[in-house]
């Protein structure tokens, strides 16, 4: 089986959208106009899907308050420093920058919906290389 998408219930799924694909790259793949304004938002690779949407039968979890290691979302970076840079001045706030000692770099940030986002610039990848 393959994993389609992650779903997360946000406060501004329009604006943090938009966010997201003019600040992380990401795609619009699907969108609502009207609420609940359910939007999947693919990576460059176009695999991996999240799915974001403002669903009033739940409330939104309050991630500015939660722990980030409860729920975040990760994304490969080349240069974690110079991406912390361009995304802090974009709205996203800095949680933590840990050097480990396998050589991976891990920035934890917050995008401007709180929400934990984090950079990872691995020793070793984990993630395979895209088959073209």
């Amino acid at each position: 089986m393959k994993l389609e998408h992650f779903a997360l219930n946000v406060e501004d799924p329009v604006a943090m959208a938009e966010w997201y694909i003019r600040h992380l790259g990401m795609r619009v793949v699907r969108q609502m106009p009207e609420a609940p304004f359910t939007t999947f938002l693919a990576d460059d690779s176009g695999r991996i899907l999240v799915e974001i949407y403002l669903n009033p039968a739940h409330e939104v979890p309050p991630y500015r308050t939660m722990n980030p290691l409860l729920v975040h979302l990760a994304f490969v970076s080349e240069n974690p420093t110079a991406d912390q840079e361009r995304l802090c001045a974009a709205g996203a706030t800095l949680v933590t920058d840990q050097h480990l000692p396998d050589g991976s770099h891990l920035v934890m940030l917050r995008d401007p919906w709180g929400l934990a986002l984090q950079l990872c610039k691995r020793g070793t990848p984990i993630l395979a290389a895209r088959e073209e």
